[in-house]
């Protein structure tokens, strides 16, 4: 089950709907897996989690460890695993078809990693995805440790994606967050007025933010482009999530 949410995210990439390119996805150490890495790497997507224990994750070679070390003195000794390159060769025009399927909404990662996963016994395809997520995860590990824009930009990611989550828990207060509802259509009403409530507030938000941004040039000119990358429409703290009522007592 764990596996399939995670391909859902790759679902919800490969069908947006909007005008805003969708290139890298940011997620926590449970978003991702050595088959999640491959299947972002062959549908042309970057998988960029921050992973807790990032050095406790073995990390893979594709030659030999003489070869390997020869190559890197310094990093070579760290990549102790290994990667059966003979399989993704064989196994290569499958994960094309694959990913084309997935790319053209034949079939969907989640119903995809789901069948994959089945069985005890993997299928040649299932073991040759988990071997080019070994590659993928690898060369992603190196760049985050080497590159600290990168880092930082995963870690501004995120935190957007916290504070959406917050905004939302703020605002689901009733009943502490919990849906109670026993009915899957009731469950379904539900989840769906809380993200209309949310998409208003972010859209008010969103919409002031530029006009205070716009005020803002006139008085002191052009603005960073890069420090707007820090700003999120996720705010609350103007707004009141349980109204206010009048009761005109004196009046009665």
């Amino acid at each position: 089950m764990g596996e399939q949410i995670r391909g859902a995210v790759l679902d919800e990439i490969l069908g947006n709907a909007t005008d805003l390119p969708v290139t890298e996805h940011a997620t926590d150490t449970a978003g991702q897996t050595l088959t999640v890495f491959a299947l972002f790497a062959l549908t042309g997507f970057t998988l960029s989690p921050r992973i807790r224990d990032l050095g406790g994750i073995t990390l893979h070679r594709l030659g030999t460890c003489k070869e390997t070390t020869s190559s890197f003195p310094n990093a070579g000794s760290l990549l102790t695993g290994t990667i059966d390159t003979a399989l993704i060769r064989s196994q290569w025009d499958e994960m094309l078809r694959l990913a084309a399927s997935l790319k053209y909404g034949h079939a969907t990662a989640s119903l995809v990693v789901s069948k994959l996963h089945a069985f005890s016994r993997r299928s040649a395809l299932a073991q040759a995805l988990v071997e080019y997520g070994k590659l993928q995860r690898t060369i992603y590990a190196l760049r985050y440790l080497a590159d600290e824009a990168y880092r930082r930009r995963i870690t501004r990611q995120l935190n957007k994606g916290e504070s959406l989550h917050s905004l939302r828990r703020d605002l689901f207060f009733a009943h502490e967050g919990t849906v109670r509802r026993r009915h899957h259509e009731q469950q379904t009403e539900q989840a769906l007025c809380l993200s209309l409530v949310t998409n208003a507030v972010i859209t008010w938000n969103t919409a002031y933010l530029e006009l205070a941004l716009e005020r803002l040039s006139q008085r002191r000119g052009r603005i960073d482009r890069d420090l707007l990358a820090h700003i999120s429409p996720a705010l609350l703290e103007h707004v009141n999530p349980y109204g206010t009522y009048d009761f005109p007592v004196e009046t009665e």
